[in-house]
């Protein structure tokens, strides 16, 4: 044998040319009636008791959802609610009601709803710059900003529509004739406060144009400090989204009336867009959402439902292991 057999002979043994020849060892399970139910009955069995304490930790959140865009109107403004936003002559203050028919364990977070506001725009997603919100105006490639990019020929820091369209209803909340203290701290992510929102830079020549956007930001304090801007800058993917405005930290007692003071200073009229106030409690879970329990009860009934199915018919037409009778190439031999 020559040296170029034997070393013929030693690739055949390795891994790869097994491999590539398709000679590895493998699991080939065969899938029998028995373990298809098994499996079908163990999914079930998994799944629907795992949806059922899913959906009793939501259902445990308690929720308080209040929609205040029309009703902060004035009746005389109602036939041109944009006019009325507009005008800063007006006085944009409005208060409202919430009545608390369950009791809700601090911490209360209080949330604000926008309905029909496409954040995820691929124009408005693109007009920011975050290299320039972590090194402020030492950055200068801010051609994404576009329109909102500069203003009197000096940069604005921020930059980008997002920044300028910055959501500036204030709330106010009042039980007993006492204020609720709103804690407005660790908002935001802290990845987002650390990473991508720089220590030292700060608002410059912001909403200082003709035309404002949404709310103003303190020119003293840094945009890792601005946690409204923060948590406003993390885009949502869906047309309806909530956003974290603050925690109260009392604990909310069954018919307790909670007086809301607000300012209805942004504009979503203009767009058919709602605003709406929420206030909830959470659970291990998180918030309140119904889908996870649901899918996972779904996807468990319907593996039970298979399993059941799946079992009659296996007794109903039970045949042994590899037997290939009933098979329609042999079907010809039997009716002969």
């Amino acid at each position: 044998m020559t040296d170029t057999d034997q070393e013929r002979d030693r690739n055949k043994e390795t891994a790869f040319y097994k491999f590539t020849q398709q000679t590895l060892p493998a699991c080939k399970p065969v899938l029998t009636p028995a373990w298809v139910i098994t499996i079908f009955l163990f999914t079930g069995c998994i799944f629907i008791p795992v949806g059922l304490v899913t959906l009793r930790a939501s259902r445990s959140v308690v929720e308080i959802v209040d929609r205040y865009d029309a009703e902060c109107v004035p009746e005389p403004f109602r036939i041109d609610k944009v006019s009325y936003v507009q005008d800063d002559s007006i006085p944009k203050n409005c208060s409202r009601f919430l009545k608390v028919h369950k009791y809700m364990k601090a911490p209360i977070y209080i949330y604000y709803q926008l309905d029909n506001y496409y954040q995820n725009h691929r124009r408005y997603v693109k007009s920011r710059s975050d290299q320039q919100l972590l090194h402020g105006r030492k950055y200068h490639g801010t051609s994404s900003c576009q329109p909102v990019e500069f203003n009197n020929d000096h940069a604005i820091v921020p930059c980008g529509l997002v920044a300028w369209s910055l959501f500036n209803d204030t709330f106010k909340f009042i039980r007993e004739r006492a204020e609720l203290k709103v804690n407005r701290k660790n908002i935001a992510w802290k990845s987002d406060r650390d990473h991508k929102f720089g220590k030292k830079v700060y608002p410059y020549n912001f909403q200082n144009g003709t035309l404002i956007g949404g709310g103003k930001l303190n020119p003293r304090i840094p945009l890792s400090d601005q946690e409204d801007l923060i948590v406003w800058m993390r885009i949502s993917a869906l047309p309806s989204f909530r956003k974290l405005y603050g925690r109260i930290e009392e604990d909310l007692d069954v018919d307790d009336v909670v007086v809301v003071h607000l300012m209805n200073n942004y504009n979503t009229y203009s767009f058919s867009g709602k605003k709406k106030l929420v206030l909830s409690t959470s659970s291990w879970l998180g918030g309140k959402n119904d889908f996870l329990g649901l899918a996972y009860v779904f996807v468990g009934s319907s593996s039970l439902i298979l399993a059941l199915v799946f079992m009659l018919l296996h007794l109903r037409y039970r045949r042994p292991y590899r037997d290939t009778i009933y098979l329609p190439w042999n079907r010809k031999s039997l009716s002969v």
